[in-house]
């Protein structure tokens, strides 16, 4: 029985609980109408900490002081998400920087992709703008940003993810970096393959150049065969220093696109130990603009070194019900132990819950960024 009365006190509690908040909540939204009409802003952080430190100070022991926090920032999170929907009904979250457009304009596009001829970079342009695309190749990733930066080029193809070896960390560093933006993607199945000059056996092979995350890849196969492993800067490169020395005892691996581009011959086919191993490409362009069919978003942003921080940024996607499909962090220079995070979720840069969290995460994150609409 005492414990049932205990329970009792708890609900009668619990039900004044929800009748304050809800009284909150309404008098949150005449506040938002009032920041409407005078055109201020929803994130008042300065407001914030100084009525945190007053409802902290209205309780009796630390325990309660760290809960009445965390309560209260939720509280207040709630709050500014109401704030930010009501801007959202009354148009007045402002337009977004970007352009919706029916069909990205590629019939007369110059492309670039980092690599030789036949890499998979090149396999992965002509799916996506058919094999008579006008490109052009460069060495290394950054030149390719630099070739769309400055409009020697309309498109660059960039890999950005396998599915066995993970992110490719500079391409996330030089979207941070640079004023150029993801439009599509194309995925591609990647299937290694072993290739000699014509003539050449496996009995023949000594040494065996690729990029290392190729030569990881194959390990299993290598393995068999104990032969030396020189690391290259792409596979296309390995594939061409091969046909360029013709030498029976040296083999690369790279596609089998890359065998046709160079004369080579495949001496063994789908050498990677991973039968689903998949590399996805992003198409990049310095042009804000995005197919209006669009149905994912990419974005970069910091947030305060302080507890909680990430939790309250992530909040914007569950208010507005969006689903979250990849997270990833990268450290920032110069600032130990500080990370930029790269975020990929459903929706159209013209939705109107997309245009509310961003809202949300450009007044409360650091340096939030559109990565691009695809």
């Amino acid at each position: 029985m005492e414990l049932s009365n205990l329970r009792e006190q708890i609900d009668r509690i619990d039900s004044q609980i929800v009748e304050l908040y809800e009284q909150r909540m309404e008098i949150s939204r005449q506040v938002a109408e009032f920041k409407i009409g005078a055109g201020k802003k929803v994130f008042d952080k300065q407001r914030e900490q100084e009525k945190l430190a007053a409802v902290k100070a209205l309780t009796h022991n630390e325990f309660n002081s760290h809960g009445i926090e965390e309560l209260f920032e939720q509280i207040m999170s709630m709050s500014r998400k109401l704030q930010y929907q009501l801007l959202a009904e009354h148009e007045s979250l402002g337009k977004l920087p970007f352009i919706g457009v029916d069909e990205l304009e590629t019939g007369k596009a110059r492309v670039v992709f980092q690599g030789a001829e036949g890499a998979y970079s090149q396999a992965a342009m002509m799916q996506y703008f058919g094999g008579r695309v006008n490109s052009f190749h460069v060495d290394t990733f950054r030149d390719a940003m630099s070739a769309i930066d400055e409009g020697s080029a309309d498109f660059a193809v960039l890999p950005i993810e396998n599915s066995t070896a993970g992110i490719v960390n500079e391409i996330y560093d030089l979207l941070q970096e640079y004023e150029n933006y993801i439009v599509a993607e194309q995925i591609i199945r990647i299937e290694h393959c072993l290739l000699a000059v014509p003539g050449a056996s496996l009995q023949d092979i000594r040494t065996v150049y690729s990029h290392p995350q190729s030569l990881m890849q194959s390990a299993r196969f290598l393995e068999k065969y104990g032969w030396q492993q020189i690391s290259m800067q792409n596979n296309a490169f390995a594939a061409r220093k091969v046909a360029e020395d013709g030498d029976r005892t040296q083999a690369a691996i790279a596609g089998e696109h890359a065998a046709k581009i160079y004369g080579l011959e495949v001496l063994q086919k789908g050498i990677n130990h991973s039968g689903t191993n998949s590399t996805r490409f992003i198409i990049v362009t310095n042009q804000k603009i995005f197919r209006k069919d669009a149905k994912k978003v990419s974005i970069c942003f910091e947030v305060p070194h302080e507890s909680g921080s990430l939790y309250h940024m992530l909040s914007h996607f569950i208010y507005n019900n969006l689903n979250l499909t990849k997270i990833e962090s990268r450290p920032i220079e110069g600032r130990n132990w500080e990370y930029r995070f790269f975020v990929d979720f459903e929706g159209n840069l013209a939705d109107s819950a997309v245009k509310n969290a961003l809202r949300g995460l450009r007044d409360e994150a650091r340096n939030m960024k559109i990565l691009g609409n695809y």
